[in-house]
């Protein structure tokens, strides 16, 4: 609670150097909010089944295969601060099909997998452009869509900087993660939080969330692994902060994420401004022209 007695802000930080791939984040979103099945579709170029975030995908783990050095990844980091147990940073080797051994320095490879979701931004588009606010601002300044209020616009759809909210075939509504806003309500975690086996996503307060995580970058940084970053969680950037910020192992657009994000609404005021300044300009013209028709 704040000072003022109102809910504090909820969030996500999804830490990824500790995520396993299990997807069990993605079943738990399913179940508890009855998320129709997404086709699960075999890519053909990737062990990930889902694709992307979609109105039938609204927490997807993304699996990204990169040929690195595994010493890249430094194996034998510990868990965040109150896990359970040690768990490796990365993935181990594999032997791939036309290469040798990882212990003969060729074929080495690393996974970087990222449970990825609606980003709850602080300056949300999508809820600017709604124009029956079917979308609204929670009490935890969580971002959610009504789905008996949308009338299918789809508006939402082009304004969200990250491509997480999308239209649903079968009614053409918008629909995407709510935080479970069920169950904070109640005081429970998000589902994908209580499924998640290694704390990869956690779910709290966002400013406790991003004073952790500045924590477990420095532990990071401190064992070795200097490519650890944050993404999402600076309040100065292009959205404002986002609600669900990650620890990422690569730049963002390995990932998929947008490196810039920004309000794609930001400029809607003043083009408003000089719309209106246009259309008085032709008004006057067009008066001015009449009046000199007449006399």
């Amino acid at each position: 609670m704040t000072a003022d007695g109102q809910p504090s802000r909820k969030g996500f930080f999804t830490d990824t150097s500790v995520c396993i791939g299990c997807k069990a984040c993605e079943v738990a979103c399913k179940e508890w909010n009855m998320v129709p099945e997404d086709g699960l579709d075999f890519l053909a170029s990737s062990f990930d089944n889902s694709g992307r975030l979609g109105a039938d995908t609204w927490r997807h783990v993304a699996f990204i295969e990169q040929r690195e050095p595994l010493g890249h990844q430094d194996a034998g980091v510990g868990r965040p601060e109150g896990g359970p147990g040690p768990v490796d940073v990365g993935m181990p080797s594999f032997e791939l099909p036309g290469q040798r051994s990882a212990a003969d320095g060729a074929g080495d490879f690393r996974w970087l997998m990222s449970s990825d979701v609606c980003k709850h931004c602080t300056s949300a588009a999508c809820l600017d452009v709604c124009p029956t606010g079917a979308i609204f601002r929670t009490e935890f300044d969580t971002v959610v869509v009504q789905e008996d209020i949308c009338n299918g616009c789809g508006y939402c759809v082009p304004a969200c900087p990250y491509g997480v909210i999308d239209r649903r075939e079968v009614d053409g509504r918008a629909w995407k993660c709510t935080l479970c806003y069920d169950r904070i309500g109640e005081g429970l975690e998000p589902a994908c939080a209580k499924a998640c086996p290694t704390d990869s996503i956690q779910f709290g307060d966002l400013d406790e969330l991003r004073e952790r995580a500045d924590r477990r970058v420095r532990d990071l940084h401190g064992a070795g692994v200097s490519s650890a970053r944050l993404y999402g969680e600076d309040p100065d950037d292009g959205v404002d902060g986002a609600g669900a910020f990650f620890l990422l192992l690569d730049e963002p657009e390995v990932y998929g994420l947008p490196p810039d994000p920004v309000v794609t609404t930001r400029d809607l005021p003043s083009m408003w401004r000089h719309a209106g300044t246009a259309a008085l300009v032709l008004l006057a013209g067009a008066a001015s022209a009449f009046v000199g028709r007449r006399s």
